[in-house]
């Protein structure tokens, strides 16, 4: 299985794209029409522009330097004078609390990016949101979601997608969802990537779970699973929730639809964390093809992907870390990942 996948790479690396030659993409399955969310279909084009400064910081995942630890993920970007929140953690405060705690006005971030449904991202914003509306209502105002992301899902007949119910209680402190179904710009060089093609076999997913497609109930492949890219000079900077599409997938889409630079970093949860030894090289050697400068892995990662991807990318110590609370990325530093993932 291992030399066909290696095959199959070697073919796709000689093109100007890493894409061209696929398994059978994963169908998407079709959202539920929402009458309130607005319906974006981004440009698929060259960027007008280049972020030049950035500085991603971790406010959910399992280990904390500083503030507390959960099993979800979020992060504040920051990027040329641009604030956004990715992902909103589990626990409703966590978010809430570990920014307090590193010092981090929530009140000047006016935009919400959800990688995807799951609660573990998606738990915090309710709380985030009340806490900033009344002194700034304009503050974490607008969410932007995959299309896909509001579909009915169940596990063994229970209702299972809480954004339903969060989409109307949202709505009513005057936030708005914002839908994209193809990649986006935000901001000069602040891309979100939109639904990701399912072209390489990668199956991040538990199987557990039905969505509702055509009135009837199919496995739900999170087809609204999306990663924020921020295109700079030296390359593209690639941050993800849990990276249910697949991380060689997001990237592949990544440089077929913003610029066919090499990745400088990916940052965030991989789902990586049942990942066997096959499919960590094969990873691993994609990554190398596309230029992946570091690795910052977060939540359901796995600590062993990480030191995995440190011995097959040759990284040092310092170019492939564990993620933890208050640790972050800046762009043309590198990873500042605090004292006990250092």
């Amino acid at each position: 299985m291992l030399a066909a996948m290696l095959r199959r790479g070697a073919v796709i690396v000689l093109g100007l794209m890493f894409g061209c030659r696929t398994a059978t993409p994963v169908q998407p399955a079709s959202p539920v029409a929402q009458a309130s969310a607005v319906s974006v279909a981004g440009p698929v084009r060259a960027p007008a522009g280049r972020v030049d400064a950035a500085k991603i910081t971790v406010l959910s995942t399992m280990l904390a330097d500083k503030g507390v630890g959960e099993w979800g993920f979020a992060a504040l970007v920051e990027a040329d004078g641009r604030r956004i929140l990715f992902d909103t953690g589990a626990r409703p405060d966590t978010v809430l609390r570990n920014a307090e705690t590193l010092g981090i006005d929530l009140r000047t971030v006016t935009d919400v990016v959800l990688s995807h449904h799951h609660d573990d991202h998606v738990g915090g914003l309710m709380t985030l949101r009340e806490a900033v509306v009344g002194q700034s209502p304009g503050a974490l105002a607008t969410v932007h979601v995959g299309a896909g992301m509001f579909a009915p899902r169940r596990i063994d007949g229970r209702d299972v997608n809480s954004m339903i119910a969060i989409k109307a209680a949202f709505e009513r402190t005057g936030g708005k969802f914002v839908v994209h179904d193809k990649p986006t710009e935000l901001g000069p060089g602040i891309w979100v990537t939109g639904p990701v093609p399912r072209v390489h076999p990668e199956r991040n997913w538990s199987g557990s779970r039905k969505v509702e497609q055509g009135g009837a109930w199919v496995e739900d492949t999170l087809v609204e699973d999306q990663s924020l890219v921020l295109d700079t000079e030296r390359g593209l900077v690639v941050l993800a929730g849990c990276g249910h599409a697949g991380l060689v997938n997001t990237v592949t889409h990544a440089r077929a639809s913003i610029r066919a630079a090499p990745v400088l970093a990916a940052i965030g949860g991989f789902h990586l964390f049942e990942a066997d030894d096959e499919q960590l090289a094969w990873t691993a050697q994609q990554l190398r093809a596309v230029g992946l400068a570091e690795f910052y892995g977060g939540h359901c990662t796995g600590i062993e992907a990480v030191y995995r991807f440190r011995a097959l990318l040759g990284f040092e110590r310092r170019e492939s870390l564990v993620a933890a609370v208050g640790g972050r990325y800046v762009l043309g530093e590198g990873i500042v990942p605090g004292a006990l993932a250092h």
